[in-house]
C-alpha cells in the first residue's frame, strides 16, 4: 500500500498545481491513499467551501489544517465533513475533529492531526500527551497511524517522532514549508522526515512575495504578507507501507517543479 502525503498547498496557484500533478503522480507511483496539506490553500490562509470541494473532486482520503485553520469563515460550514481534519490538540470544545479512520485496500488507516507549541501563537494543548490519548484509543480501532505533526520548531518534530516511535507507522512534518532531506525509519520502526515542503510558487519566500517578505524583516514593520506569483512545484512524500504487518518500509520524497 502506498501513501501520499502533500505539503502544505499555498494559495489559489498551488491548488491548480495540485490538481495537475495528482493524476500523475497516482499512475506513476500506484498511490492508494492522499493526505493533503491544504491550511494555506486560499489566498494564503485558510480554506473556502470552494477549494475544499475543488481537492474533495480529487478524491483525496484526507485533508489536513493547521494554525490556519480558522482563516477563512467558510470553514465553519463543513467543519464537521469526515475528510477534514483540524488539530486534534486544539483547546477542548473546539469544533470539528483531529482524527480520521479511513478504509483502503482492506486496511483501516488512522490520521491524527496535532499542531506544534513552540513558536506557534495557537492555544492548544499539550501535543505530547494528546498524541498518547489517541494512540491509546485508536491503536486498537484500526491497522496503522500516521500522525501529521504541523508545527514550527524542528526539536519539537524530532522528539515526537521519538517519542512515538514504534506506536505509529509515521510522524512526518509539515507547516514550514521547507523540505526536509532527513527521511528515515527509526530504530523502532516509525517512520519519520521533519517537513514534507509545500506546494506552491517556486519563485517566494515560503509561498509568499519575495519583497514584501523581505520588508519585514528589514524593518521589523507589519508589512501585509502577499501570494506569491508564477510557476508552482509540488511537495511530498510517498510512505510504502508492508500489506502484513503496516509498518513503513520506505520512504520517497517527491519534488516536481
Amino acid at each position: 500500500m502506498r501513501i501520499l502525503t502533500i505539503g502544505d498547498i499555498v494559495g489559489e496557484n498551488g491548488v491548480k498545481k495540485f490538481k495537475a500533478e495528482l493524476p500523475k503522480i497516482r499512475e506513476k507511483y500506484n498511490i492508494d491513499f492522499v493526505i493533503v496539506n491544504a491550511e494555506n490553500s486560499a489566498g494564503g490562509m485558510g480554506i473556502t467551501t470552494a477549494i475544499f470541494h475543488e481537492i474533495l473532486a480529487l478524491k483525496v482520503d484526507a485533508i489536513t489544517m493547521g494554525n490556519h485553520t480558522w482563516g477563512k469563515k467558510d470553514i465553519f460550514s463543513f467543519i464537521d465533513h469526515p475528510k477534514l481534519l483540524r488539530p486534534a490538540n486544539y483547546s477542548k470544545g473546539v469544533v470539528g475533529k483531529g482524527v480520521g479512520v479511513y478504509e483502503c485496500k482492506g486496511k483501516k488507516i488512522c490520521v491524527i492531526d496535532l499542531i506544534g507549541r513552540t513558536d506557534m501563537n495557537v492555544l492548544s494543548e499539550n501535543p505530547f500527551t494528546r498524541a498518547d490519548e489517541l494512540v491509546e484509543e485508536y491503536k486498537d480501532k484500526c491497522d496503522c497511524i500516521f500522525v501529521e505533526f504541523h508545527a514550527e520548531a524542528t526539536a519539537e518534530k524530532i522528539a515526537m517522532a521519538n517519542y512515538l516511535d514504534g506506536r505509529v507507522a509515521a510522524v512526518y512534518g509539515t507547516h514550514t514549508h521547507v523540505q526536509t532531506a532527513d527521511e528515515q525509519i527509526l530504530d523502532k520502526g516509525t517512520a519519520y522526515i521533519t517537513d514534507i515542503g509545500m506546494t506552491g510558487p517556486i519563485d517566494s519566500i515560503i509561498g509568499m512575495d519575495k519583497d514584501a517578505s523581505i520588508k519585514r524583516f528589514v524593518t521589523s514593520l507589519p508589512e501585509r504578507y502577499k501570494l506569491a506569483d508564477g510557476k508552482c512545484m509540488l511537495n511530498g512524500c510517498i510512505f510504502e507501507v508492508n500489506d502484513d504487518n503496516c509498518r513503513v518500509m520506505s520512504i520517497e520524497r517527491i519534488m516536481i517543479k
